[in-house]
């Protein structure tokens, strides 16, 4: 079995796709140009959009409850970890400490990074999904990093796909999209 290697990423941009509406988060290769988007539900895009505006409520929302729900419990919040795609589906992990040992919980990657921002806590990423980004991020914005491939629509991605199809879809589709296919997102 080969070894995963994990890069450390940051929140680059919130944007929507303008082919499907969707909210996408752009995580940015800290150091380097690669980058991660995922496509996220409008929920989770307001949180983390709250989040990186810095925007205060009187009272807790969600993820600033879970926060302080694992303050309040001794834990700390150590690191989320982007680890895989499965069938258009991306899989994160929480990592905790508590009393010196780790607990890793599965987790949506849109709720990790909204819990990581407000916890400070670094994002990984495996390595690979890095490597397949089709895009980099320039100063001002999403740039093109390789030709254009032509793609289908994000509906034929994730519903019309089989899961023998679905990977190679969803890569022919980012292949395909244009930086003007992003919108920004505000909540």
């Amino acid at each position: 079995m080969s070894e995963s290697r994990m890069c450390e990423v940051t929140v680059a941009s919130l944007g929507l796709d303008r082919t499907s509406g969707a909210p996408v988060v752009i995580l940015k290769e800290k150091g380097g140009e690669r980058i991660l988007p995922i496509w996220i539900g409008p929920g989770e895009a307001s949180a983390i959009a709250m989040e990186l505006a810095g925007v205060q409520f009187t009272r807790p929302l969600t993820h600033d409850l879970f926060n302080a729900v694992v303050r309040g419990l001794g834990s700390a919040f150590v690191r989320v970890l982007i680890t895989k795609v499965v069938d258009n589906t991306y899989y994160a992990s929480l990592v905790f400490r508590r009393e010196g040992e780790f607990v890793s919980i599965d987790s949506r990657p849109s709720d990790s990074i909204a819990l990581a921002l407000r916890a400070e806590a670094p994002i990984y990423a495996e390595e690979g999904l890095l490597e397949t980004a089709p895009f980099g991020i320039e100063e001002g914005g999403l740039a093109e990093s390789v030709e254009e491939v032509p793609g289908g629509d994000l509906e034929d991605v994730s519903e019309a796909a089989g899961p023998e199809r679905s990977e190679q879809a969803l890569s022919d589709y980012l292949k395909g999209l244009d930086p003007e296919d992003f919108g920004r997102f505000e909540p």
